[in-house]
Order: C-alpha cells, then sequence, then structure tokens
C-alpha cells in the first residue's frame, strides 16, 4: 500500500509545489514507485511534468493533474500501484484541501519563517484535525539561522507541534531545478539542495514508520 502525503498550506506561495516536486524526485531516487498528483489550479506541476519529459536526468514518475472529485477513485488505484503518492493541492479551496487531507497518510505543512506563514497555517491544521490526519509541518526556505527562525522555531514549539528535523534553505537550486522539470537530487546530486530533500524524504519515511 502506498504511503499517501498531501502537501497543503492555506497560503499561497509557501513552496508546495516545489517541496511536492523535489520530493517526488529524491522518493524516486531511492527507487520507489512514484506518484505524483497537482490538484492545483494554477497547474505548476503539470508544466514542470512537461519540461522532465525533456530531460535525461528525470527518473520516472507516474504524474497526474486530475479534478478533486477524481482523485479518491485514482487514489484506491494508486495505493496498489505506487510505493509513495504526494498530492500538491490547491491554496484558499477548501472542498479539494479537504478531499486531498481526508486521503493522505500524512499531511506535510510547509511555511516560510514568517509571521504571516506561520499564522496562515491554522486553517490547514483544522482542517487536518477534523478529519483526524497526522501532519507534520517542514520550514521552507530557510536561513541557516537568525533571529527571526529562531522565533518561528519557539512558537512551533511552544504550540506543541510537530516539526520535521529536516528543513530546506533558502537555495538557488531548488527554483533552477524546477525550471528543468527536476528535482534537485536530479539537477545536482551532490549539491546541498539535494542533501536537504534526502533528509527530509527520509524524515517521512520515518513518520511512516518504514
Amino acid at each position: 500500500m502506498a504511503f499517501v502525503i498531501a502537501v497543503a498550506q492555506r497560503k499561497g506561495g509557501a513552496g508546495k509545489s516545489t517541496i511536492a516536486a523535489n520530493l517526488a524526485a529524491a522518493f524516486a531516487e531511492s527507487g520507489d514507485r512514484v506518484a505524483l498528483l497537482d490538484m492545483d489550479p494554477q497547474r505548476s506541476l503539470a508544466r514542470w511534468d512537461e519540461l522532465r519529459g525533456r530531460s535525461p536526468k528525470a527518473r520516472p514518475l507516474h504524474f497526474e493533474a486530475p479534478s478533486g472529485w477524481r482523485v479518491p477513485s485514482i487514489l484506491d488505484r494508486l495505493r496498489q500501484e505506487a510505493d509513495v503518492v504526494l498530492l500538491d493541492t490547491a491554496p484558499h479551496d477548501d472542498s479539494d484541501a479537504r478531499t486531498a487531507i481526508r486521503a493522505a497518510d500524512l499531511v506535510l505543512v510547509p511555511l516560510q519563517p514568517s509571521a504571516v506563514d506561520l499564522w496562515s497555517m491554522d486553517a490547514t491544521l483544522d482542517l487536518a484535525k477534523k478529519e483526524g490526519r497526522p501532519v507534520s509541518l517542514v520550514l521552507n526556505r530557510a536561513p541557516a539561522s537568525g533571529r527571526l527562525l529562531d522565533q518561528v522555531k519557539a512558537a512551533i514549539q511552544e504550540r506543541g507541534l510537530p516539526l520535521t528535523a529536516a528543513a530546506l534553505g533558502n537555495r538557488a537550486a531548488f527554483a533552477q531545478a524546477f525550471m528543468a522539470g527536476l528535482g534537485a537530487v536530479e539537477a545536482a546530486p551532490k549539491g546541498v539542495a539535494a542533501q536537504e530533500t534526502r533528509a527530509l524524504a527520509e524524515a517521512l519515511r520515518r513518520l511512516e514508520g518504514r
């Protein structure tokens, strides 16, 4: 049975698509059968997948961009065919977000180290709680250090929210890889961005209990 991860955050611009794409590439690198579903109306991942088909560096993965109402039936099939399924969800769309979160084994909530991201994640956390789904937060575009980063981490700890030890830094390598239809592990396998992505994928594996 596949491990289904919904990458969800009510606020736009948190980096959901980039994280979903990079995790898909990282899981594929480790030999998993990976499926990636784009539920965001912007269809950023659909464009990424088109570019991916032109690159010899891209590892195989299954991609679909379904309407929200089709997701449950698609997941019924993919749970049998894949090892990992990643759902890139839409911001500001409660119905599709609820569908994705309800189907997920884990809700991964990205946030940048900012007050706005910290405040805006509550709607996603509330939705996951109502659906009875486990969550984990992941810091995205995080600096190596800084007062604001420390404040955000302290606020998360004070609320008792789960935060992955692995974070993704504010690195141009992520954007450059995405522009080529690749994950960081494919575009620059020995780079720091690739190392961070592998660490995040491994952290999520541990949450699955593998």
